[in-house]
């Protein structure tokens, strides 16, 4: 059997499993079980398939017919330039929180907090795109933190970022000039609509916090300030129908007015609010 014979017959046993964009899982998935980039899979498809490969390539996709995200099986997500390791503990890094790596990094900061972090990818993504800076990751999952940590040595930037177990604000010390987050935000009456390659296989305690989704803004909203040096920034990352409420919530807490960015698709995906300025001064009454 050929790579192209193998490849021919997953397409199509991703297909009948309903797999969307069955041909692309399946290049990834062949290019992980020949060793190969994904982007060489075209010059290797006439070369034999051994049966090692072949035993990799008949277990990538049989989890993938099972609705395993492609991440998942491979070990790794690219997300803004980088590689960054992916297990069932951590959210699938999306190009949609790039917009908010992008945004992070249109100002300089030299201490940065990164609230649920997962596998870092935001903290790290903007480490490395501030070689000046240094930050702090937390995550409530002792797991999501153990490959954080391995993502930071893997990129260089170990000696930069250091990652802590907490409940939002909880033990964090210090001030920060930038604290973003990509909190859980799913309703729960959304949950079941999920696909299942998210709401089967990725942790829901980093989807949703339940009820109306909201309670981690309310929980960032009411401790950032404490956390924020004056003008210091916060960067939000919302669904799409959460822009209003996420607003209000940083507007009572004291915040300068919010902007919010959208994504390609034109849907609002990031808050970002400033802390007020110190006002006095020398002098001042």
């Amino acid at each position: 059997m050929t790579a192209a014979e193998a490849l021919r017959a997953a397409v199509a046993r991703l297909n009948a499993a309903g797999i969307e964009d069955a041909p692309r899982d399946a290049r990834r998935l062949l290019a992980h079980a020949m060793r190969i980039a994904p982007d060489r899979v075209t010059l290797h498809l006439a070369d034999p398939f051994d049966a090692g490969m072949a035993a990799a390539f008949d277990a990538a996709i049989a989890a993938r017919a099972a609705r395993q995200p492609v991440s998942q099986i491979t070990g790794w997500r690219d997300f803004y330039g980088q590689r960054f390791r992916v297990t069932p503990d951590t959210l699938d890094p999306r190009p949609e929180t790039e917009i908010l790596v992008t945004a992070a990094l249109e100002r300089p900061f030299v201490k940065m907090l990164d609230l649920g972090t997962g596998t870092g990818c935001i903290l790290l993504s903007c480490l490395a795109g501030m070689p000046f800076a240094s930050g702090t990751g937390t995550d409530q999952s002792e797991a999501a933190l153990a490959v954080a940590r391995e993502n930071a040595e893997s990129l260089g930037l170990k000696t930069r970022a250091r990652f802590l177990r907490a409940d939002w604000f909880d033990g964090i010390a210090g001030k920060f000039d930038l604290i973003a987050s990509n909190p859980p935000y799913i309703a729960e009456v959304e949950m079941p609509g999920l696909s299942p390659e998210v709401r089967d296989w990725e942790p829901s305690a980093a989807l949703t916090p339940g009820g109306d989704g909201l309670d981690a803004y309310r929980a960032i909203a009411a401790g950032a300030g404490a956390r924020l040096m004056p003008g210091g920034r916060l960067l939000l990352e919302i669904g799409p129908t959460q822009a209003g409420a996420v607003e209000a919530l940083l507007d009572a807490a004291g915040f300068d007015r919010p902007e919010v960015r959208t994504d390609l698709d034109g849907r609002d995906r990031v808050v970002e609010a400033r802390w007020p300025e110190a006002t006095g001064g020398c002098g001042a009454s």
